[in-house]
């Protein structure tokens, strides 16, 4: 089998403006002297950005009005332009699609839960794993994200839950476009900016964060490396090589003993229990056999199982497991010891699937629909 993955970033369109979020304290304050502001206005511009969620700089009342327009060009460029906002399960499932500055485009979902708020970013723009089953696998890598793209993504979901009613933004997943661990030095400072004090960062628990991967042995060990407590997702979807090689084609450099050997080790450093992100697929990855290879594979491992309804992308040969399958491989699991349960999935109707929202605006070749309804998931939860 031949299939083209991009493990390396396409060259660029263009450079990317220059955000506070890609610059440390200094490299701010040293921006501000070259405009002929005060270094003090840093913090001001940090405390505003991270702790406050406000990203215009006209809107800084703190800021002499002289200066807004100048510190906001230099620091605060607009990075995430809505092309498509829509919502849905009684607004409480928010999905963006946004336009950055070369044109790419990325999605982002917010989904409230009585007890938390969640937000589902994304780390590169398409992606570059080709997963056939993944509407933006089907579509390829356009380009890793920056730094400030990704970190502004969850400033972005921090200010539409407060805007909407639905709570203060408390969990992050990576598990919207692309894969993480690809773009793996933006991603790990866009950790540190996520789960840093204000204002030196957004103040979330490392503990609320999920990083999922397909599988990219050498980068989940640097992960497990950096002292940071997230969760690691692994994106398993079949316990045998033989079918792995076809759902997720990594998988023809890392195996599934090795992709599971470098997830235990992780759970050893971090003490942290390891995410299998298995997507229930009919005919395909649901036998009862398959289930009780899974379920030889964790048990007694710090692991929990999370099956995912596969939400079908339009025109594909890919269909969820009928409910009685799905039971059924739950029950094997539960029996082999292994803690399970099915993702709640939602925003089906509304282009939900990872890639589908992006790809229905390309096909439109416009903004969207004025007025439509606030966004659906891309089928992923924590």
């Amino acid at each position: 089998m031949s299939v083209a993955l991009t493990l390396t970033e396409p060259r660029p369109r263009k450079a990317a403006p220059r955000h506070l979020a890609d610059l440390d304290l200094a490299g701010c304050q040293s921006v501000l002297s070259e405009i002929g502001q005060p270094a003090f206005r840093a913090k001001q511009l940090r405390q505003q950005y991270f702790g406050r969620h406000v990203g215009d700089a006209s809107l800084m009342t703190d800021l002499p009005a002289a200066a807004r327009e100048a510190i906001g060009e230099a620091l605060l460029p607009r990075l995430l332009d809505p092309v498509r906002v829509d919502s849905c399960d009684e607004g409480r499932t928010v999905k963006a699609v946004w336009r950055l500055y070369d044109g790419a485009l990325v999605e982002s979902v917010i989904m409230a839960y009585p007890d938390r708020v969640t937000a589902c970013v994304s780390s590169q723009a398409g992606c570059g794993m080709a997963c056939p089953f993944c509407a933006t696998g089907q579509g390829g890598l356009t380009r890793n994200l920056t730094t400030a793209e990704i970190v502004d993504q969850v400033v972005a979901a921090a200010r539409l839950a407060a805007e909407r009613g639905l709570g203060r933004l408390s969990n992050i997943v990576f598990m919207g476009m692309g894969e993480p661990l690809a773009n793996w030095a933006r991603l790990k400072s866009a950790l540190h900016l996520i789960t840093g004090p204000v204002p030196d960062g957004i103040g979330l628990s490392a503990r609320n964060i999920t990083v999922s991967t397909v599988g990219l042995v050498p980068t989940i060990k640097k992960l497990s490396e950096e002292g940071l407590p997230v969760t690691l997702a692994v994106s398993l979807h079949a316990p045998d090589d033989e079918l792995r090689d076809e759902l997720v084609p990594i998988n023809t450099r890392w195996k599934v003993a090795e992709v599971l050997g470098a997830a235990w080790e992780y759970a050893r450093v971090t003490k942290r229990r390891v995410s299998i992100e298995y997507a229930m697929i009919r005919d395909v990855n649901d036998q009862p056999w398959r289930a009780d290879l899974l379920g030889k594979l964790l048990a007694g491992k710090l692991v929990h199982v999370n099956l995912i309804p596969l939400n079908p992308t339009p025109g594909s040969r890919w269909d969820a497991s009928p409910k009685p399958v799905e039971a059924e491989f739950v029950r094997r699991l539960r029996a082999a010891g292994v803690s399970t349960t099915v993702r709640d999935t939602r925003g089906q109707e509304i282009d939900g699937a990872c890639g589908q929202l992006a790809a229905s605006v390309r096909e439109a070749g416009t903004p969207g629909r004025a007025g439509a309804k606030p966004a659906g998931p891309d089928g992923a939860a924590d």
